[in-house]
């Protein structure tokens, strides 16, 4: 039995990226600044002092681009649609070039046989409504349902599969608790509100893409990860269990109708701004459910940590990628199981997984890299035995389809499955890509 033949006859085999990492085109096409943006030129903030503002060039490059990902073999493609290209300002009118330019990418993908998956919300807060008071107000996730609105009356007639958002977790936790992303506060207040507008933003857009898209098949994507304490002593048993509600559950359960865990609103000691209704619209059932999976995390106890006083630990024997993450494929497997059976999730799309590793480009210009490889095959193979096991898994996309400016690291790190020169713009396909159009030929040989 080959390791894939578990995976459905249907199995969706995509890539995945988002707009601020590879479109570039910044101020072009009355596109305004997004958090990003101002992020990103704030000195300090980014590795090497990189910035978005030319990233892949996709904007121009976007044929090119998609030919690549048809060439792969790829039937499905996700990525962003950028909130400030489409409602660069507060006051809520439309940028039609900005539609214009996601009307002719998605026409471009259904002509080379590639589903849109676009995602409303990969962090891109046009600044204009941060300057209002950004997430930490209610104001915006009334913005975002609206602007949800508008991409959905130009685009929902060829378009049915929708994502809201993107890891809100790093929106919330990494944004404005821990401060190393956009838009770089450190306030628990501010980070918890965040969290709630988010999810009410989230479930405005799905009552708005439900309204002007029927039969939309909508979800949205979390980054989890399993946790793991680093010893039996009740300490750090008790801090897994904080590190399980503030990585998974805080995520997890409202948008699966529980409301929010009690042992978390009570250690944050943050008010949540409910209203009536609220919960029953952040709660509303989804089509699909999105896991974005990169490593596990082994935790201890940490008193003297910020909330929820943890630090994670190195796992024994442990293999990491460029980015220090751990390489731990079970916990794939473990998650997707987890969805199921605690959740009842009915179809999960894995809609990340990739790794970045210090490419070799060889004298005659191939790029080898054996670990991506490598990564590839025990991430699929992770998915399979879940399958296998009874879990809903209906696709897996790539992270990512091309090196990009990854976040505050900069140009450094590079997880594509294309690589990527960003002085003369020039696309190889790695190794590791080669490797995926294989297994995906391999499967849809199989399946026939």
């Amino acid at each position: 039995m080959n390791d894939l033949d578990a995976l459905p006859a249907g199995f969706r085999w995509g890539a995945a990226t988002s707009a601020y990492q590879i479109e570039g085109a910044v101020d072009e096409d009355g596109r305004a600044p997004s958090i990003w943006d101002t992020f990103s030129h704030t000195p300090g903030t980014i590795d090497g002092g990189d910035t978005g503002d030319t990233a892949c060039d996709h904007y121009h490059r976007w044929p090119e681009d998609l030919d690549l990902a048809r060439r792969l073999g790829l039937d499905a493609y996700r990525f962003s649609i950028a909130w400030p290209r489409v409602v660069p300002q507060a006051d809520g009118r439309i940028n039609p070039a900005g539609l214009d330019f996601y009307e002719r990418l998605v026409d471009g993908m259904l002509e080379r046989g590639l589903t849109p998956f676009p995602t409303l919300y990969h962090w891109d807060l046009p600044q204009a409504q941060q300057d209002r008071g950004g997430w930490p107000e209610r104001a915006t996730a009334e913005r975002f349902a609206e602007y949800a609105a508008a991409v959905a009356g130009r685009l929902g007639d060829r378009v049915t599969h929708w994502g809201t958002l993107n890891e809100p977790l790093c929106s919330s936790w990494i944004g404005h608790l821990e401060g190393t992303m956009a838009p770089g506060l450190t306030d628990l207040t501010a980070a918890v509100r965040t969290s709630y507008h988010l999810h009410l933003g989230h479930g405005l857009a799905v009552q708005a893409l439900r309204a002007a898209v029927p039969g939309a098949r909508i979800g949205l994507s979390n980054n989890l990860s399993t946790i793991e304490p680093a010893s039996s002593d009740p300490a750090d048993l008790a801090a897994a269990r904080r590190a399980d509600g503030h990585i998974n559950r805080w995520w997890l359960d409202p948008v699966f109708g529980r409301g929010y865990p009690q042992d978390m609103v009570e250690l944050y000691g943050v008010d949540l701004p409910v209203r009536d209704g609220d919960l029953e619209l952040i709660g509303a059932p989804l089509d699909w459910i999105g896991l974005n999976y990169y490593f596990r995390q082994v935790v201890a106890d940490d008193p003297g940590a910020p909330v929820p006083g943890f630090r994670q630990v190195a796992g024994p024997n442990a293999e990491h990628t460029a980015m220090g993450w751990e390489v731990h494929a079970a916990g794939l497997e473990e998650l997707l199981l987890r969805l199921t059976e605690e959740y009842g999730a009915t179809e999960i799309h894995v809609t990340e997984s990739g790794a970045a590793y210090r490419d070799t480009v060889t004298a005659d210009g191939r790029v080898e890299d054996p670990e991506r490889t490598a990564y590839l095959e025990a991430h699929l193979a992770a998915c399979a035995r879940a399958a296998a096991k009874g879990a809903p898994v209906a696709g897996h996309f790539a992270w990512s389809l091309l090196d990009n400016f990854e976040w505050a690291y900069g140009y450094d790190k590079r997880f594509g499955l294309v690589h990527v020169d960003y002085g003369t713009q020039r696309r190889t396909v790695k190794a590791s890509g080669h490797r995926y159009a294989q297994l995906i030929a391999s499967h849809r040989s199989a399946a026939r």
